[in-house]
């Protein structure tokens, strides 16, 4: 069984859906800090032919939370990130396909970040037809002091994996030797280049899958999650 494992992340770019739809457990985790500075409520989309930041405000609290302890800012405007991204691609030739998945999420009760954020990663799992399992890592017994490489194996070993997949970015802190010793085979997933049509305007890739599915048919974005990246 192959196994991938990430933070969740709002509407994050097309690696992330390769990266799920390359394992058959997906694990997302509830019970690690929160980042300030990573993509977990923070995505870019397209505006005006540049990379504009789009996010979810959260509630103060203290920056040793763990994500599933934080929550969305109570006068956080649903409306308003709506009509942004509509404002952004109302022209785009996919937009009538693409953007009720987007209010649906965007406009989900939920006011707990992770479940918010886990609801938008099944629903647009679901939209691309990604039928990868998706579980969270609390639910998952493991020693709960253990911390990177040793967390990642000990999730692997609880679920029967052997195969572990991580993102491209992941060679800089995981060794195939480590994994190896314990009878599990390190991949990891590569994405590749792919360009497309905005508004005729320089292409800037690595946007959020937003922008991907409003200028490509959903059957091209599921031929390139499922084909477009190469496992080493």
């Amino acid at each position: 069984m192959r196994l991938a494992i990430m933070q969740p992340y709002f509407l994050p770019y097309i690696g992330y859906f390769q990266l799920i739809a390359a394992a058959d457990v997906f694990i997302v985790h509830d019970n690690i800090k929160y980042t300030k500075k990573g993509w977990i409520n923070r995505n870019r989309m397209l505006q005006n032919g540049k990379a504009v930041t789009f996010s979810l405000p959260l509630k103060r609290d203290s920056d040793y939370l763990d994500i599933r302890q934080r929550e969305l800012a109570a006068d956080f405007s649903r409306d308003k990130l709506v009509n942004q991204i509509k404002g952004a691609y109302r022209h785009a030739p996919y937009f009538a396909e693409t953007m009720p998945l987007v209010e649906q999420i965007i406009r989900h009760e939920e006011t707990n970040l992770f479940h918010f954020l886990r609801h938008s990663i099944v629903r647009t799992c679901e939209h691309l037809r990604i039928t990868t399992q998706i579980r969270i890592s609390s639910g998952i017994a493991i020693a709960p002091e253990l911390k990177h490489q040793d967390r990642v194996v000990a999730l692997c070993e609880a679920v029967g994996a052997r195969t572990y997949v991580n993102s491209i970015g992941g060679t800089e802190l995981y060794a195939k030797e480590s994994f190896r010793e314990k009878g599990i085979d390190l991949q990891f997933v590569r994405s590749k280049p792919f360009a497309y049509a905005q508004f005729g305007n320089a292409f800037i890739p690595w946007l959020s899958i937003i922008d991907v599915m409003m200028f490509n048919s959903i059957d091209s974005v599921r031929s390139r999650i499922a084909t477009g990246y190469e496992l080493v």
